[in-house]
């Protein structure tokens, strides 16, 4: 009896510490579905939106400190004009044409072209 008191409060606290992780939230604005996904600790990992189950427009990925490490948009699923990537001491800029690579740039820390802004 005392065993299977104690299993059941060891599931009880095992099922409300992942209850506490954050998950995908989802909400809707106007024809656009918001999806935000988070990391372990809370903070935003990615943000962009859904159109008929189909990526679309704006989507953002953030490092665990809240700095965009990646800026890019998509068309009906597909992954479509100029999208950003922050390295460390450089960014790149990435061109896409009907979802395929149609050229790559690569800017160094020095050139300040575009910053890495919340």
């Amino acid at each position: 009896m005392m065993k299977n008191t104690l299993l059941i409060m060891m599931l009880c606290l095992a099922t409300i510490a992942i209850a506490q992780d954050k998950q995908t939230t989802f909400s809707v604005e106007g024809d656009l579905v918001k999806a935000t996904y988070y990391y372990d600790d809370g903070s935003t990992r990615m943000q962009g939106y859904f159109k008929d189950k189909k990526l679309t427009g704006e989507w953002i990925r953030f490092d665990k400190s809240g700095n965009k490490i990646q800026l890019g948009y998509y068309e009906n699923g597909n992954k479509v004009g100029k999208w950003f990537v922050w390295g460390k001491d450089s960014l790149k800029e990435i061109n896409y044409q009907n979802n395929v690579v149609a050229s790559v740039n690569n800017w160094k820390s020095e050139s300040k072209i575009a910053l890495n802004n919340k």
